[in-house]
């Protein structure tokens, strides 16, 4: 921005996080990770398809205990409620953190993974959780706002379209681009550790689609 003038590379870049000039308290930060791991961990999708359509997303598709599958079981409303509340997990706690309590610098990459953690390891089904995929986009929402968000689901919605991978896959060549998206509108240290870290947990969650073939198989008329 110059002058008063909006350039498409001030939008991109958008207001920069103050994460190399970290000062929080340790017990500021323990309390904003765990409070993260709790919301994450949360199982709204099981809770909202049990009490709307007494059924358990965990019954179809790939037995994911996740929005999707509530969408599945008790319909459109119900899902598009749980992506919402998914998303929250991620937003809620890493944006009372970071724009209210001001906490910074590395003190914020523990509280920006404890609610995708949670989310994947959730205590409330036996470590058996979702996927961290709606939950990561409320947890760079909460530090970006619309910017890493608009452009992990632009990545996506393109990568769908144009390029036959199985989904998996498709979600980890979209998370590398975020990374260099990171790396060009929001240059620190912790920002891209972090980024790097939420990887590694989606990589972790996503190991058993990982190991089938990397591109989808093609059958004419199908």
């Amino acid at each position: 921005m110059t002058g008063g003038t909006i350039t498409l590379n001030g939008v991109l870049h958008g207001p920069q996080p103050l994460l190399l000039q970290g000062h929080a308290s340790l017990w500021a930060v323990l309390l904003w990770t765990v409070i993260g791991f709790v919301m994450g961990s949360l199982p709204t999708a099981v809770v909202l398809a049990r009490l709307v359509a007494h059924r358990d997303p965990r019954e179809v598709g790939d037995r994911n205990p996740g929005a999707i599958n509530a969408w599945r079981v008790a319909g459109p409303a119900v899902g598009m409620l749980a992506v919402i509340l998914e998303g929250m997990k991620g937003l809620v706690p890493v944006a009372l953190a970071y724009w209210r309590w001001h906490v910074t610098g590395w003190a914020l990459v523990p509280i920006m993974l404890a609610p995708v953690c949670g989310h994947m390891f959730s205590p409330f089904l036996r470590g058996r959780g979702g996927k961290g995929i709606v939950v990561t986009f409320g947890v760079w929402t909460a530090l970006t706002a619309w910017r890493v968000p608009m452009f992990f689901g632009l990545v996506l919605c393109l990568l769908v379209a144009f390029v036959r991978l199985e989904d998996a896959w498709t979600l980890m060549l979209a998370w590398c681009l975020v990374l260099a998206y990171l790396l060009w509108a929001y240059p620190s240290a912790p920002v891209f550790v972090a980024g790097i870290a939420n990887y590694g947990l989606l990589i972790l969650r996503h190991m058993p689609d990982l190991r089938r073939p990397f591109a989808k198989s093609h059958h004419p008329g199908r």
